[in-house]
């Protein structure tokens, strides 16, 4: 195998990071412009091709390690895989339950354990690494390929059979709500929609294990074939395919994040493709390179980390309040750094609210970008 560095890779996995970080912190959710918010049921946005494109580069990296995983053997496979999910895993709990203490009507007060969400982004990916890990040093590529296309068919029976009769694909009628309110318990799983439903619960969670598949075929693939046109062709048209069946399955199976169907698996691992073989086209054939690559390149060097801080830093700014006015009943209304920087700097940019809700969104990206650069520059490298 061909174990050349692919720059085109360490990009796509930085820009994902930092698009992440975007769609994750707008100045305020109520003012965002549509493509950087989630489709709200079926459907998908540019930042609903986020979450999927982080967990193929997750695949891409793996296509990386696994030779040297099988080459040390089976105990020293276990002993990382296991170590790395469990530190992620953990990580992502340690970031929904930080910074363990709230402000109430009589100060700070623990936030207790019953009303922590057990599952979240990490945790998934967690838990994505961990299973397609598995099947791919058992099975090998062309095993790993069939039980991915299995678990996708099986997802998509089992969400017909066993869901609402006649809304099997709804919010209220997916059967996968019943089995996470049942082992995690409705006080552990989010509640964003209005009602508790986990968009990285139990059920969704296995689907979401072949994108981390695909990542790991493409991967592999790029390596074994070289820096062609015929590996870059191949790859353009295996991605157009996806998105293509992805499109045609929508039709029996919405395309729909919030419960991870198995034709959004296919339509977003279909663009990620197309994302990469464009990439490795501009950086690799044509060394179209610059400050906007490096940008994304430092984002790749550090992403658990980075993307775990961005996530702990506001919470924890939280804490440092200060009242900034009064209500209209003579009650304090408090503020800290990150929302007093929106209300008091870009709220008021433009007329349009969107405006400095995403110049906010793009202040948070380069502040840890900076601090990505930072790190990379001291070639201090966080691994999990």
């Amino acid at each position: 195998m061909n174990q050349q560095r692919y720059y085109s890779l360490d990009v796509f996995r930085g820009a994902t990071v930092a698009l992440m970080i975007l769609v994750n912190n707008p100045g305020s959710w109520a003012n965002i412009f549509s493509p950087l918010g989630h489709a709200s049921w079926h459907g998908c946005t540019p930042t609903d091709l986020v979450f999927p494109f982080f967990l193929f580069a997750v695949g891409n990296a793996l296509s990386f390690v696994m030779p040297k995983l099988q080459n040390a053997g089976p105990s020293e496979f276990w002993s990382k895989v296991i170590k790395r999910t469990f530190l992620i895993f953990a990580i992502g709990l340690f970031l929904n339950w930080s910074p363990f203490v709230k402000w109430s009507d009589t100060g700070l007060v623990f936030k207790p354990w019953e009303n922590v969400r057990i599952l979240g982004v990490l945790q998934r990916i967690a838990l994505c690494y961990f299973f397609a890990s598995i099947i791919i040093y058992y099975g090998k590529s062309k095993i790993a390929l069939f039980i991915g296309m299995m678990i996708l068919v099986i997802y998509w029976v089992l969400t017909y059979a066993l869901g609402e009769v006649g809304h099997p694909f709804s919010l209220s009628g997916y059967f996968g709500n019943t089995i996470d309110q049942s082992v995690l318990g409705i006080t552990h799983i989010y509640k964003g929609e209005g009602v508790p439903f986990d968009p990285e619960g139990i059920t969704s969670t296995f689907p979401a294990i072949v994108e981390v598949i695909l990542g790991f075929l493409v991967g592999e693939y790029i390596q074994l074939k070289g820096k062609n046109f015929e590996m870059l062709a191949q790859l353009l048209l295996t991605g157009v395919l996806l998105v293509l069946v992805g499109y045609i399955w929508d039709f029996s199976f919405p395309i729909n994040k919030k419960i991870w169907t198995s034709s959004y698996v296919l339509y977003t691992a279909g663009l990620a493709i197309i994302t990469l073989s464009m990439l490795i086209y501009l950086l690799e054939f044509k060394n179209i390179r610059g400050a906007w690559t490096k940008f994304f390149d430092v984002f790749g060097k550090n992403p658990l980390f980075v993307f775990v801080l961005s996530g702990f830093l506001p919470r924890v700014l939280a804490l440092l309040r200060w009242v900034d006015h009064t209500d209209a009943e003579g009650k304090p209304v408090y503020t800290n750094a990150l929302p007093w920087f929106y209300e008091h700097v870009l709220k008021n940019v433009a007329s349009d609210l969107r405006i400095g809700s995403l110049l906010y969104a793009l202040c948070m990206v380069t502040f840890f970008g900076v601090l990505a650069h930072l790190l990379d520059k001291k070639k201090i490298y966080i691994k999990v």
